[in-house]
């Protein structure tokens, strides 16, 4: 069985479509320092990389399943590139994974566990490509280590392609992608559809049944 194929640039079908409304998008509350100035710079313009709030919750409670034992964890991105005014712009709809082979300082797929990946893929009910992954940095911040870079250049090193790093400990999140072989960060936004419920908005708690267990 092949490894899933992450699609080429020049195989790619862009098309026109407006990005979501600035009143169903917020910015990640775990940004700060330099991603909270340049997602300030980058609103008025438009964003690159737009994460679903399905996908921004999978990524988070992926990595902080781990956070206990200080493993990373990583996952595909999937979505689609879009087009509007002449900007191209990636949204990220739903994110892919499978059991791991994992340290608190790497991380990839079990090798035994690709027929679960695939399932998964298979699984998915709109049209995507894999526009990037994500990997966790339990405790040690948010950047690209030199397997990071390398696995970039290697299997994600389109424009559209991003790399999401999560570090659930020190409650960080930041984008990367390549420009001419260069790490550079890449400013994004949550958004979500029409149908739910603003991102990170209010939640309702269960009451306690009486005479029933405690919640």
């Amino acid at each position: 069985m092949s490894l899933p194929v992450i699609t080429a640039g020049g195989d790619v079908e862009v098309r026109e479509r407006a990005p979501p409304p600035r009143e169903r998008t917020k910015m990640h509350k775990w940004l700060g320092g330099r991603s909270l100035e340049m997602y300030d710079a980058q609103e008025a313009k438009g964003f690159e990389l737009y994460l679903s709030k399905v996908a921004e919750q999978k990524i988070r409670n992926h990595a902080m399943a781990h956070l206990d034992e200080r493993k990373e964890v990583m996952g595909f991105l999937l979505g689609m590139i879009y087009r509007h005014e002449g900007r191209d712009y990636t949204l990220v709809r739903d994110v892919a994974t499978t059991d791991l082979d994992a340290t608190a300082v790497s991380v990839r797929f079990d090798r035994s566990a690709f027929d679960k990946l695939f399932e998964e893929l298979d699984g998915c009910d709109f049209k995507y490509v894999i526009v990037g992954w994500y990997h966790s940095h339990p405790s040690y911040t948010c950047f690209m280590s030199a397997t990071d870079i390398q696995t970039q250049r290697s299997m994600f090193n389109q424009r559209y392609h991003s790399a999401i790093v999560i570090d659930p400990v020190n409650k960080e999140i930041e984008a990367f992608y390549l420009d001419n072989d260069r790490v550079e960060s890449r400013p994004f936004t949550v958004y979500w559809d029409e149908h739910q419920n603003p991102y990170y908005g209010r939640t309702v708690r269960m009451r306690a049944v009486e005479g029933g267990p405690p919640r």
